[in-house]
This record gives C-alpha cells, structure tokens and sequence, in this order.
C-alpha cells in the first residue's frame, strides 16, 4: 500500500466515529419520537390536549414518558406515567393522577436511604 493509500484510509477511519455518532443520535431521536407517539395514543382515553416528557434514554429495557393533560370528564389537569417496551414495542399507562391533589412521594423508607418507602407528604 502506497503512502496515498494509507493517508486515504487513515483519513475515512477518522470519519467513521462521527458518522456512527450521528446516527445513534437519529436513533435516538427516532425512539424518543416513537415513544412519545406511543404514549399519547394509550393515554388519548384519560387525558386530553396531552403532552409527553420523555426519559431521553429510557430503562434498558423500557421507554419511559410522563403524560400531562386536561384529565377527560374533569375539570382539572392530570398526568398519567407510560411505559414502552423497547423489545415488542407494547405501551401500558397508568391510571390519571391529578395534578391538584397531594401525591404519595417517595421518601426514605424504614429501612434506610434509598429503600423507597411511599409517604404522604407531613401535613402542615
């Protein structure tokens, strides 16, 4: 291999990483789009003028999106979490929460930080 050559394919080797770079964020982009999609159509019958958070990257193996409307047959706005199986592409959402109304949080449970235990939030 002649000096051309090999200044040739070190020259496209140094060009690969970009492109195997903007295709992963097309990927990306695509699965966020994918999940968003997924997640309105399945929250469509709770929720109404919905919009979608998504996780940008997910759970290994979920898609993952917060959806927030004005909660169907009420008066007040709620917000719905979603599900997206990356594997079979199956969506599942949660029953309504409102947005109004005192939410269980996640705390530190009995058995020590991070364990996760629900509360409600100290009255005041």
């Amino acid at each position: 291999m002649g000096r051309i050559d090999s200044l040739a394919v070190m020259a496209a080797s140094l060009c690969l990483p970009g492109i195997v770079h903007a295709a992963s964020d097309e990927a990306w982009s695509r699965f966020r789009d994918d999940v968003a999609a997924a997640c309105l159509a399945e929250a469509a019958p709770l929720l109404e003028d919905a919009t979608a958070t998504v996780d940008p990257f997910g759970s290994p193996s979920f898609g993952l999106a917060v959806v927030r409307g004005r909660q169907r047959g009420g008066d007040g706005r709620a917000m719905a979490v979603c599900v997206y199986d990356k594997q079979s592409k199956a969506v599942e959402v949660g029953g309504a929460i409102p947005e109004d109304e005192d939410a269980a949080v996640v705390g530190r449970g009995r058995d020590g930080p991070g364990a996760g235990g629900l509360r409600r939030p100290a009255e005041e």
